[in-house]
């Protein structure tokens, strides 16, 4: 069995960091410091690198099935394993949407011959399948469309969300938009083709009332609730008094982007729930330094080119950013904004920690061997043209950044490399990653058990 040692590098937990050895072997981490004496058969030199447990991002479309002409898992996976990301959770609105067990099932098979990285797949909740839901293990928990969606898969009518708490035991998440205002404000604002008028009408109101009532169910039924991509520093104070039951996660685009942003960016930045307003940024940002907000994640949702750049509001909703999230916030680290070990905190152990996800999130013996070796002092600019990402372009295009990962394993085997940023990256050429394993009998991130 293959022993590969990563000497030297400064191994990083979300309490503190030290510079020490890891000793990995059968898909393992099986020692810190292991000492002189040990045996190896292959040897990483990470001096002067930073040692991460994989990034664990857990809001991402990744569009297969249904959808494949704007991405699909071999791109997406590839591109994660680039950004560091070692394992991420996928919502059920694909085509056909997750909606049943049988179809869970179905894509977890699809993606064992696929993903490069390690997988799980969201239960999609309807009006009408509350039956099947009770019935799901092998996925993180229950997903529900309170706004932006289609078909079955928007759930707004009371009775059936108060079926959905209180009959169901999985984590339950959500996008929080409430479709009645979002509706009102659409035909107030009808004929208006400027795509800054996306914040007018998803704006603050319809995040901060369906967040109020979601937030107000899960109290009721005393049923695990994690937030989505909060957009609004109103939204914090809700949160915050429910943290009992409550998680709550930010996306980079609601960090950093704003309404200013739309005369630069247009439709690359349209997103649901949308851009808000610098003062929104700050009040995010203060809420994931101070713990009010527990998690980053991307809400990685790519279109083709030729599709976000239709004039709006033909233009869909949707970036794409698992390749370059873990470097926005290795940035901000350099720029003093925030620690590593922070990054530690939101990006690897908070998620794991949420979704009672087995053996990851942590440099500890006995945890899965999924890492990110991480350089803090490479830079490098974005480019769309060096994207993975299958739809080639990112918002985030031309812009500097100081920290990139440099390499990625999972399960103790390497899935890519890219020490210089002028190489030319190295990915595995097989699917490597596996299928998360959830344990809901697990305390979650406060403790509570449903």
């Amino acid at each position: 069995m293959k022993r590969t040692l990563i000497r030297g590098g400064t191994l990083v937990s979300g309490t503190g960091s030290s510079v020490a050895d890891l000793l990995v072997s059968g898909g393992k981490i099986i020692a810190l410091d292991p000492g002189s004496a040990i045996s190896y058969d292959e040897c990483v030199d990470a001096t002067g690198l930073h040692v991460l447990p994989g990034v664990i991002d857990d809001q991402v479309h990744f569009r297969q099935p249904g959808l494949e002409h704007k991405e699909d898992l071999a791109h997406a996976t590839r591109a994660c394993a680039k950004g560091g990301i070692t394992s991420f959770l996928e919502m059920p609105n694909t085509k056909p949407a997750t909606v049943s067990v049988d179809l869970l099932h179905q894509k977890l098979d699809l993606a064992a011959r696929h993903c490069l990285v390690n997988y799980g797949f969201y239960m999609g909740a309807t009006p009408y399948n509350v039956e099947e839901l009770k019935c799901g293990r092998r996925t993180p928990g229950i997903k529900i469309f309170i706004g932006s969606s289609t078909g079955d898969l928007l759930v707004d009518q009371q009775d059936a969300l108060e079926r959905i708490f209180a009959e169901t035991t999985l984590p339950i998440t959500a996008h929080c938009e409430d479709e009645a205002t979002v509706r009102a404000n659409a035909a107030r604002l009808a004929g208006v083709h400027d795509v800054a008028v996306h914040s007018q009408i998803r704006d603050h109101a319809a995040a901060l009332i369906a967040t109020r009532r979601t937030l107000s169910l899960a109290k009721r039924h005393k049923h695990r609730f994690h937030v989505l991509h909060v957009s609004t520093a109103a939204e914090v104070a809700e949160i915050r008094d429910h943290q009992h039951l409550i998680t709550a996660e930010v996306c980079p685009h609601h960090l950093f982007f704003s309404v200013d942003d739309y005369a630069r960016l247009g439709t690359l930045i349209q997103m649901n729930p949308s851009i808000k307003f610098r003062s929104d940024n700050e009040g995010l940002w203060q809420a994931l330094l101070d713990g009010s907000i527990q998690v980053v994640a991307t809400d990685h949702a790519p279109h083709t080119w030729e599709e976000k750049q239709q004039p709006y509001p033909a233009s869909p909703s949707g970036l794409p950013a698992v390749e370059n999230s873990l470097a926005l916030f290795l940035n901000q680290v350099n720029l003093g904004r925030c620690r590593i070990e922070q990054v530690v905190r939101w990006m690897c152990e908070a998620p794991a920690a949420v979704w009672n996800i087995k053996d990851k999130g942590h440099l500890l013996p006995g945890f899965d061997a999924d890492l990110v070796l991480v350089d803090l002092q490479s830079q490098r600019t974005i480019r769309n043209q060096n994207q993975q990402t299958k739809c080639g372009w990112s918002p985030w295009d031309g812009e500097t950044l100081s920290g990139w990962p440099v390499m990625t394993m999972v399960a103790g085997r390497w899935v890519f490399r890219q020490r210089e940023a002028n190489d030319q990256p190295w990915f595995a050429s097989e699917p490597l990653g596996t299928e998360i394993q959830f344990d809901h009998d697990g305390p979650g991130y406060w403790g509570r058990t449903k």
